[in-house]
């Protein structure tokens, strides 16, 4: 019996149930936000080199399943799959495969069973290496891209630092985890490379990769930020003014916030009906506030709800501290507002019109006595007297206090414990230069 014409016709149907089975794995997570096509990926030219296979005329021809698999293990790498997860997934065809064609089988001499299904494992382990293979590649080539942009980061900081060592002792504190963490796993890995040992080790090396791979870019992350706030202060950093649409700036923040509040179980509820129709301001400096200030109640808030909103002002109430005061409690009805809870601006506005974008959250809220030192550089508040929060920088509200200036606003703050906060950013509808 030609068990290739069987595993061809039944194709369709293997791989189908290949990426139900996929889905509802809950080992492999990484599936869940793909599209059916891009979960399919290459499979459908692993079987088809199968069925080649499996044919008694050629039962050598591998190269279709070199190619398909390499193709998948890049793309897996890519996709942010993790090994575990890969190695799941053949183990998932493997057994969908011979669920499928099991009847088929069964109606085969014992040699023709034994054949197909000698064939089948080999070409499914075969390919795992081969996939596996391509996937570690393009790891190391990640790694190796990481490793040039540190490097310049680093020059660039360098730089910096000797013309601004205000920073220098907070900065060697916070570099000191992740940067022990990257020089200790590559030296690890380089090592066990030279030593090149028949006895492969796939997993543990690519979990030393994984393990840099974060390290670094939570350095990244920091000189990031690092580098943004010593820019402003060096003077450095130069306004680009064009028309921008604060409605489409808002939700493309939260498109691309939305996986972390979904992590959470976290709505975000966006209104900006009144919002003005166009302004003049700096948008990418503009979306580094907003980004921040939602990512940063997103990492505060455990449960509840983020709501953004925009409005534009009207003239006769743009000058009180407690500008939105009213919005605030409308959000949150469980604050309890006093005087020193708000940050009253240095003055009063001009007489330009003003636009603000309201930012709350029900999340741990911050004390009257750290609303004072919120904007510092390397501030953060902690959970419930727990360490702070493993990717905070205690940059990110320094950042936009001093963007705030740069754009001409204001930003203000009303918070209480257990109950969530608020932040109101104000900016003119059109910044003089």
């Amino acid at each position: 019996m030609d068990f290739s014409q069987v595993l061809a016709e039944k194709t369709d149907t293997i791989l189908d149930k290949w990426v139900a089975a996929v889905r509802k794995d809950r080992r492999i997570e990484s599936a869940d936000d793909l599209s059916y096509t891009a979960v399919k990926d290459h499979i459908p030219d692993v079987l088809q080199a199968m069925v080649t296979v499996l044919s008694k005329s050629q039962d050598n021809e591998i190269q279709a399943i070199v190619t398909a698999s390499l193709q998948h293990g890049t793309i897996r790498a890519e996709q942010g799959f993790d090994p575990a997860e890969i190695a799941r997934e053949y183990h998932l065809l493997r057994a969908v495969i011979f669920d499928t064609i099991q009847a088929d089988l069964l109606t085969g001499t014992p040699l023709e069973i034994i054949r197909s299904m000698r064939l089948i494992d080999a070409i499914i382990d075969e390919a795992i290496a081969r996939c596996f293979k391509s996937y570690v590649e393009e790891r190391l080539r990640d790694l190796q891209q990481l490793h040039s942009s540190l490097t310049l980061h680093n020059e660039e900081l360098t730089r910096l630092v000797n013309a601004n060592q205000v920073y220098l002792s907070h900065l060697a504190h916070d570099l000191k985890h992740p940067l022990t963490s990257i020089i200790g796993y590559s030296d690890l890995f380089l090592r066990q490379q030279r030593q090149k040992t028949e006895v492969k080790d796939t997993y543990t090396n690519l979990e030393h990769i994984e393990r840099v791979l974060r390290n670094g870019r939570q350095l990244l992350r920091l000189l990031n930020d690092v580098l943004e706030l010593s820019r402003f202060d060096a003077g450095q950093i130069k306004l680009q003014l064009a028309p921008t649409d604060v409605h489409e700036l808002i939700n493309n923040v939260c498109q691309m916030l939305e996986p972390l509040a979904t992590d959470k179980n976290l709505q975000i509820v966006i209104n900006c009906d009144r919002a003005p129709k166009e302004v003049i301001t700096d948008s990418f400096q503009l979306q580094q506030v907003v980004t921040n200030l939602i990512s940063n109640a997103i990492r505060y808030t455990e449960s509840g709800t983020i709501n953004i909103k925009c409005k534009l002002l009207d003239n006769d109430k743009k000058a009180s501290a407690s500008i939105l005061l009213s919005d605030v409690l409308t959000e949150n009805p469980s604050f309890v507002v006093k005087d020193n809870w708000v940050t009253v601006p240095e003055k009063p506005l001009d007489n330009r019109t003003y636009f603000a974008i309201v930012i709350s959250d029900t999340g741990i809220g911050i004390a009257p006595e750290n609303q004072a030192q919120i904007f510092e550089p390397y501030f953060r508040v902690s959970p419930d007297n727990k360490s702070y929060l493993p990717d905070s920088t205690g940059l990110g509200l320094a950042i936009v206090s001093r963007l705030m200036q740069l754009l001409q606003g204001q930003i203000h703050l009303v918070s209480q414990l257990g109950i969530g906060s608020t932040f109101t950013v104000i900016l003119p509808l059109q910044i003089e230069i």
